[in-house]
């Protein structure tokens, strides 16, 4: 069964060639593509994202052009992938902005008159995969793997998407080209599912 899969590219903050992110988002889309998969991508780093200055501006001022062609690729996609580099401990700055101008109330939640917010992308999945410097068993044991918790709890939950897979990939800096064509492998197998 082939899948609707948007890639969106977190974008490493620092805008030279060759980052490793760049080459697992290329390999899952490789996959994706060859096993019949409508694939549609992203990268943040092309975008104009403007930050939001008010409660006001963000439940409702209409999205930048750029917003709203992401959200309606959001609203066609069965399948969200998000590939970023963990910087200082967290999601890129620019991913930030983009989720919380993209994510808005009326497109990907509504507020109800009494409870929480009807999730408006329900029936959506999602695979985060996530680059560090450091060993991705001690981002997930010591650091408790936090903001990671917190895009798949409290925001891409928070909206209805779900299953929410997880990949980690720690000590990118130091890896040797073995390790290197694994994971691309690894994320190229993972487009060919849809997973």
């Amino acid at each position: 069964m082939t899948r609707r899969i948007l890639i969106l590219l977190g974008r490493h903050p620092d805008p030279a060639p060759g980052h490793f992110d760049r080459a697992l988002a290329d390999a899952y889309q490789r996959g994706a593509e060859a096993a019949g998969h409508s694939v549609e991508r992203i990268d943040l780093g092309d975008l104009e994202v403007p930050v939001l200055r008010s409660k006001q501006a963000f439940e409702t001022e209409a999205p930048a052009p750029a917003i709203a062609n992401a959200q309606a690729a959001i609203e066609r996609a069965e399948h969200l992938v998000i590939v970023y580099p963990l910087w200082l401990g967290t999601i890129p700055g620019l991913l930030k902005l983009f989720l919380e101008q993209a994510l808005r109330p009326g497109f990907a939640f509504e507020y109800q008159a009494k409870g929480l917010p009807k999730k408006r992308l329900s029936g959506r999945s999602a695979r985060i995969v996530v680059t560090m410097g450091m060993p991705a068993l001690a981002y997930r044991l010591f650091y408790g793997a936090h903001s990671l918790k917190s895009l798949k709890r409290n925001i891409l939950g928070f909206v209805g998407i779900k299953p929410i897979a997880a990949t980690l990939i720690g000590g990118v800096e130091a890896i040797g080209e073995a390790a290197r064509r694994r994971w691309l492998a690894k994320l190229e197998a993972l487009g060919r599912k849809g997973a």
